[in-house]
């Protein structure tokens, strides 16, 4: 296969700025006409781009794909990841069996039926947080006052982490997600984050409460089958993946609907809670926030699309140009939120799908509808041109949401 441009571009690719909401441009041209494609990386790397919907859940179900960080040729998006993440032995960074018996040891946390449980309470944080917002004067950014907090305080009372050292960890996980942080920065937040997880676990195996991790303290670590480091290191992605994901999908999406009236309007009157279970599914699809791809090893010669991937070569799967592909969605560069978009891929494919789905989709079907029910005159306070969005983030959504009513 001949490469369509005379250069291999590097990654990650721009998004046009007048279109804040669309991926970058290039994905359009590549999923139609090389859906396998070179890009190189910042330490020079070459690796593959994928962008067609099929093929990415084709290589998340493909065990010839490794997701281990250790593997040789292992794709790292910036220099502060691979001095990170890169050394950290996650599950999610694991293939099977490896992966499943970590994961399994958390599953039942996070089944539909236990989260299903956390409605009430999830409904009464929603609540408490838009009181606040409505008792103040002027406009509020609506990230801090609803966004952040909101999955911040429900991970932490799953866990058991103290919500009053939220400021710690937030800005902790800012700089890790960040792509502009040193290497230097990312390793003393990572370690500061391991050291308070760390005491955290501590004090829970000298005094268990009722929370994950003391569970997992009393059923794992005493009868040895889990470490203090293997649960310090469980704690640490499942404080930082439960809250930073979310908050930017309520942010981004609260805007992506405040752009669209009449769906918004439909959303906010609707007494169906279909309807906002609809309308969350394809917020996922459109925004797609992940868009830093998810990344793979081959770890034998695999032909995808008429191309060879080699053994050892890195693949970049392009979570939101599979999201916008037109042989999946019609007309996907619209929101629809009647759309049947419930086969995206904003949680992934396979053994590695997000394990905390079910918390995500429940935290946005109660959150959306109820804020636009009790500020029904909700806008933006700034020009969507001057909103801040975070391009320079592994997470896309806004930095700041100046809102009114």
């Amino acid at each position: 296969m001949t490469d369509i441009a005379a250069e291999i571009p590097s990654f990650p690719l721009a998004r046009d700025p007048r279109c804040p909401f669309q991926p970058p441009p290039a994905y359009t041209r590549l999923r139609a006409e090389q859906p396998v494609s070179r890009a190189t990386l910042w330490n020079g790397q070459t690796v593959w781009l994928i962008t067609r919907h099929a093929d990415q859940r084709k290589i998340l179900i493909d065990p010839r794909f490794s997701a281990d960080t250790t593997r040789p040729g292992y794709p790292w998006v910036s220099p502060a990841q691979a001095a990170t993440l890169g050394k950290t032995r996650s599950f999610v960074f694991m293939d099977d069996p490896e992966h499943n018996r970590y994961r399994s040891k958390l599953t039942r946390e996070f089944t539909v039926r236990r989260i299903d449980a956390l409605r009430p309470r999830i409904q009464q944080i929603v609540d408490g947080l838009i009181d606040d917002i409505l008792a103040a004067e002027g406009p509020v950014d609506l990230v801090p006052a609803l966004a952040l907090p909101l999955p911040t305080l429900v991970i932490c009372e799953l866990l058991g982490v103290p919500y009053r050292d939220h400021a710690f960890f937030q800005q902790a996980n800012s700089v890790l997600v960040s792509r502009d942080c040193t290497p230097e920065q990312a390793k003393t937040a990572r370690l500061e984050l391991q050291d308070y997880l760390d005491s955290l676990v501590e004090a829970k195996e000298r005094e268990p409460g009722d929370d994950l991790i003391s569970r997992l303290v009393i059923e794992q670590v005493r009868p040895g089958h889990l470490t203090r480091a293997e649960l310090c290191s469980t704690a640490v992605l499942l404080l930082l993946a439960g809250h930073e994901p979310t908050s930017n999908m309520i942010s981004l999406g609260v805007l992506a609907l405040l752009q669209h009236p009449e769906q918004l309007a439909e959303l906010r009157d609707s007494d169906d809670p279909k309807v906002a279970a609809n309308a969350v599914e394809e917020l996922l699809r459109y925004l797609t926030i992940g868009h830093s791809g998810v990344r793979r090893v081959a770890m034998e010669d695999v032909e995808l699309n008429g191309q060879i991937i080699r053994a050892g070569e890195g693949v970049v799967l392009l979570g939101d140009a599979a999201n916008r592909d037109e042989a999946v969605f019609d007309d996907p560069g619209r929101l629809d939120i009647h759309r049947q978009a419930r086969h995206h891929i904003s949680f992934g494919h396979g053994i590695h799908q997000c394990l905390g789905a079910s918390l995500t989709r429940t935290e946005l079907q109660i959150v959306y509808p109820t804020l636009l029910r009790r500020i029904p005159g909700l806008r933006t306070a700034i020009p969507l041109e001057e909103i801040p969005f975070r391009h320079d983030m592994a997470i896309y959504g806004v930095h700041e949401l100046p809102v009114t009513w």
